[in-house]
């Protein structure tokens, strides 16, 4: 009896151990499938892409440069950095305290030698009437003394000489009061031209203090964006954009405003995708601060010849750039962006992400999920894109694993014979 019941456990034990080797092998494969990340395949249009990296930049803008003769500029306020402004608007308006300071100096003493020269031409009036008055009775004591020799023939002799001599006597003053005349004349006319240079030079100041009071405001010359520059005062090291405080440099560029309008992507071209691309292909353009939104646009230009970059290690790339069909106020100059440039469209293919497709032995597959294993089935590769690979050999809505099944631990088939 003991021998009977060993005898059944052990066909129990032999015939339950196949069983559940086959219950735990289907169970690791539907835990497999269930785990491994799928995506549909899809059939439409697929378009093959270039991708490139680069940033926004303005075709056209307007820089402003500080005034010219204007010392000691200091900005006291600016329009907030790439905020929109619009023809007229004040973006910058200087530290005018200094000045005003020395237009009040400068006009007391415009009023003192206005005041002065004003008494000076009062003085010179007086001294003139004066000297007219003396001349007058110089002339009179001549015509006097004239008279008195005129009388030599009625008089004696003795007081006929006199009276010549009192005449010649006249006739000396007369000429001594007519240099004094003169003299004091020439001397007037120098001191009021003197006085009068003074007053003109203290108005040519205020004048110049005035022309650099109006340009204590810089006005946006038009439309756009508002882009400081930086200030390399403290070497180009440390140069970081001009700001509340900073001193501007007479005639130095302190910000500039590009046209919104002219805003395009100029993008790095790597030279084996250079035959690729062309004048007026389609574009779209992702700019980094609105992943969301992709920008439609076109090629507008390629550069000819290749340019010299500054990275480490050093590149030598081409320059495209692509334009917005349709303009979004937001976009602002200097943006980091990408653009996908459309090279060429498939009709009616068959769709996978690039991760999708993996190398069996040395051949494109791809692994599809049938009676609960991943099988793998060759494909043909018709074009590759970063993201995305145009294949044919499954068909439209196909399940395919995104992780190859052998490296995330899942058993798979060989596909039966003739398999796509």
């Amino acid at each position: 009896m003991k021998r009977l019941r060993r005898w059944i456990t052990w066909i129990l034990i032999l015939v339950g151990l196949p069983a559940a080797g086959v219950w735990l092998w289907r169970a690791r494969q539907v835990q497999a499938k269930a785990d491994l990340p799928v995506a549909s395949a899809r059939k439409g249009e697929f378009q093959v892409i270039v991708r490139c990296r680069g940033e926004l930049v303005s075709t056209r803008s307007v820089q402003l440069v500080a005034p010219k003769n204007v010392p000691g500029l200091t900005i006291a306020w600016q329009a907030p950095p790439n905020s929109e402004v619009k023809e007229g608007d004040i973006i910058i308006r200087f530290d005018s305290s200094l000045a005003k300071q020395q237009l009040l100096e400068k006009q007391a003493m415009l009023k003192q030698a206005q005041a002065t020269l004003d008494q000076a031409i009062a003085q010179a009036r007086i001294t003139g009437e004066q000297d007219h008055l003396d001349l007058a009775s110089a002339h009179v004591d001549l015509e006097k003394a004239k008279l008195e020799v005129s009388k030599q023939e009625i008089v004696s002799k003795l007081q006929g000489e006199e009276s010549r001599i009192d005449m010649g006597l006249s006739e000396e003053k007369l000429k001594v009061q007519e240099a004094t005349n003169n003299l004091h004349q020439t001397s007037d006319t120098q001191k009021m031209g003197s006085l009068t240079r003074q007053r003109d030079k203290a108005q040519e100041e205020i004048d110049v203090t005035n022309e650099r009071l109006s340009h204590m405001e810089m006005h946006a010359p038009s439309n756009g964006v508002v882009v400081y520059l930086n200030n390399n005062s403290q070497g180009w090291i440390n140069a970081k954009p001009f700001k509340v405080g900073d001193s501007v440099w007479p005639g130095s560029v302190v910000a500039e405003i590009p046209d919104l309008s002219t805003l395009q992507m100029k993008a790095k071209l790597e030279e084996i995708d250079r035959g690729r691309i062309a004048v007026d292909q389609d574009a779209r353009i992702l700019v980094d601060p609105f992943p969301e939104k992709p920008f439609p646009g076109k090629v507008t230009a390629i550069s000819p010849l290749v340019e010299q970059g500054f990275d480490w290690p050093p590149t030598r790339n081409f320059r495209a750039f692509a334009r917005f069909i349709d303009r979004d106020n937001r976009l602002r100059p200097g943006m980091n962006s990408q653009v996908d440039i459309v090279v060429e469209r498939i009709p009616s293919a068959i769709s996978v992400p690039a991760s999708a497709v993996f190398n069996r032995q040395g051949r494109p597959a791809v692994y599809v999920a049938e009676k609960n294993a991943w099988l793998p089935h060759e494909v043909e590769i018709l074009a590759r894109n970063p993201d995305e690979v145009a294949i044919k050999g499954i068909s439209e809505g196909t399940k395919v694993a995104l992780v190859e099944p052998d490296a995330a631990g899942a058993s798979s088939q060989q596909p039966a014979a003739g398999s796509r």
